[in-house]
């Protein structure tokens, strides 16, 4: 028979469960404290990005490319690494300064676009043009008149502008194994920029028609299929800006927005024609602008801190969901690059390297005043007089 008068026993607490339980407890709450911190205070978070993550860097403590005559190089940084051509030789270096490859291309005055792990040169004013991808040639090819630009998409499409020939400019598009898609013939407009959807079905051509008294600029939407075609319906949507609108770059960015820069604003155009304006800066002091991103555009506006100083407040607004992030820099930005997620501000003896969330990458700091600057989405070159120092992003 059961005994109803035994005492129960006392259940045991294990206690080196209960230190581990604890400790994980009290490591999530630092770090939550952390976080807030980081994202509030900003003297905490450049104490964090210097100290603990590294994020500053300086003049003759990184990875380099020595080099004896840089004013003679053409310099480039594209996917993960940096490429110098000099005569003739295309040489490939990686994200710590070691040469990878040397390819043969046979252009002096390069014009280079690149996108993802694509990367197009071509002859400015000249007839050549080659397809890179990664370290490789895929294709080169000879144009028939002289090439004034290029923009590839990140499939390896490329839209080629050539002037000098019986009409005044014709876009000539190819895929990424050479074969030409189709031409476009335009007698009476000049061509401000070209852009290929992600997806290789549509060809967006920004042009500028200064015949009248006002400056007329336009936006068309070609169909890459009807294109090849000749079809008469191959133009889907066409802008025509408000008079004396300059229009000054083009760009499709993720999801096949396209994104319209002019002097005064940033639009975008979709699919269906309807336009949405993303950006209007008229009455600012906007110093810089750009739309050369995945899926944001920035302005750069300066704003008085002192009697003699400035800050540079960047403003990146995300086209997808209209987001707005604030970066603040505490100094005038003398010149702005742009690649795919990186914004990288040049201070003077200093540059900022900030991605699209307003979050800091990198900080570089020199011993003299930086003049010159490739960067790609992952791999910068501060390039000097005898060398480019590199920054992985």
């Amino acid at each position: 028979m059961k005994d109803f008068w035994k005492e129960p026993e006392t259940k045991k607490i294990n206690k080196k469960r209960m230190v581990i339980f604890i400790s994980i407890f009290i490591i999530l709450l630092l770090l939550i404290i952390i976080a807030i911190l980081y994202m509030n205070n900003k003297q905490i978070r450049d104490w964090i990005d210097v100290k603990i993550l590294q994020k500053e860097k300086t003049q003759n403590n990184l990875p380099s490319i020595e080099i004896e005559e840089i004013d003679n190089s053409n310099i480039y940084a594209f996917n993960r690494y940096i490429g110098i051509l000099d005569e003739n030789n295309f040489e490939i270096y990686d994200s710590v300064g070691n040469k990878q490859d040397t390819l043969t291309i046979e252009i002096t005055r390069p014009i280079f676009n690149a996108n993802n792990r694509y990367l197009v040169i071509a002859e400015e004013k000249g007839q050549k043009i080659y397809l890179i991808e990664d370290k490789n040639i895929l294709w080169e090819s000879d144009i028939e008149g002289n090439i004034s630009q290029v923009t590839i998409n990140k499939n390896g499409y490329i839209a080629v502008t050539i002037v000098d020939t019986m009409n005044k400019t014709v876009i000539a598009v190819y895929d990424n194994h050479g074969e030409q898609l189709f031409n476009i013939n335009l007698s009476s407009t000049r061509v401000v920029t070209t852009s290929i959807s992600e997806d290789n079905k549509y060809l967006a051509l920004a042009t500028i028609d200064t015949s009248g008294t006002i400056i007329q600029s336009d936006v068309k939407v070609i169909s890459v299929e009807d294109g090849k075609s000749n079809s008469e319906a191959m133009i889907k949507t066409a802008y025509n800006g408000e008079n004396n609108d300059l229009i000054t770059n083009i760009k499709y960015q993720e999801k096949d927005k396209l994104l319209c820069m002019f002097t005064n604003k940033i639009i975008s155009i979709k699919n269906d024609g309807t336009i949405e304006t993303l950006q209007e800066y008229e009455d600012k002091k906007i110093s810089f602008a750009s739309i050369d991103l995945s899926n944001s555009s920035i302005t750069i506006e300066e704003k008085s801190s002192g009697i003699f100083t400035a800050n540079s407040v960047v403003n990146i607004i995300n086209s997808e969901n209209k987001s707005e992030a604030l970066y603040t820099a505490e100094l005038i930005t003398k010149e702005v690059y742009t690649n795919n997620n990186i914004i990288a501000l040049n201070l003077g003896s200093e540059i900022e390297f900030i991605d699209t969330n307003a979050w800091l990458v990198k900080r570089y700091i020199a011993e003299q005043e930086i003049t010159r600057i490739v960067v790609s989405n992952s791999i910068a070159g501060i390039v000097y007089r005898d060398k480019i120092e590199i920054i992985n992003l």
